[in-house]
């Protein structure tokens, strides 16, 4: 399985709301998380079909357990760092072929670091991630696969594009083993010591040479 991010919207809206029973204001983002049926940029398809099943997953499992979290930033792997989460996912509903989403921002660190961005004019987006495989469809489009599961359905990110720098990005495409309850990353920790090993005039030599073994893994 891969490592898929995606990033479905770049401007979010940004809501403050009043809790009724304690008159405490809460900060909320809300706006499109994931979409089906449409070639998105980085090129992949997302089945309606396959979508609806893991957004009913994704909601059942995480949402309505309280435990939908995103982290600011475009995360290296899989798994939610809790260290690192900003906001909590309370809604995921279908629209056409969008799906909507609602995210409370958390009093954490990153919580707070996404209020003051949205308080002081901040444009910000979200970015999915998920597990899967994909598959080419004869217009040579990437589909995603019914093995598709979402980690998280929005993180909060600043940067449009899906990360397209290698090195800042290596973990992306990189096929991923399930070990004991953890995905694990072959061969991630290898490149990381050899690009950390190389000296500095040799520093962009063997960041090639670690581009060229990403390559032969895909």
């Amino acid at each position: 399985m891969k490592l898929i991010s995606e990033q479905w919207s770049d401007d979010v809206n940004y809501l403050v709301e009043e809790d009724p029973k304690t008159g405490k204001k809460h900060a909320f983002i809300e706006g499109i998380m994931l979409q089906s049926n449409v070639k998105n940029k980085n090129g992949r398809i997302y089945p309606k079909e396959m979508m609806k099943k893991e957004v009913r997953r994704y909601s059942q499992q995480y949402i309505k357990q309280n435990r939908a979290y995103g982290e600011l930033g475009h995360p290296e792997g899989p798994t939610i760092n809790l260290e690192r989460a900003s906001h909590l996912i309370t809604d995921l509903y279908e629209d056409g072929d969008n799906f909507i989403g609602k995210a409370k921002i958390l009093s954490t660190p990153m919580g707070e670091i996404v209020k003051n961005l949205l308080d002081d004019g901040a444009k910000l987006g979200v970015s999915s991630r998920g597990m899967g495989s994909l598959k080419a469809d004869k217009k040579g489009n990437n589909v995603v696969q019914n093995d598709f599961q979402l980690a998280t359905a929005a993180d909060i990110v600043a940067d449009p594009s899906a990360p397209d720098a290698f090195v800042d990005g290596i973990m992306e495409g990189v096929e991923w083993i399930w070990d004991n309850g953890v995905f694990k990353a072959r061969k991630v920790e290898e490149w990381k010591h050899e690009i950390q090993r190389a000296k500095t005039k040799k520093l962009h030599e063997a960041k090639l040479n670690v581009f060229r073994s990403f390559l032969e893994e895909l």
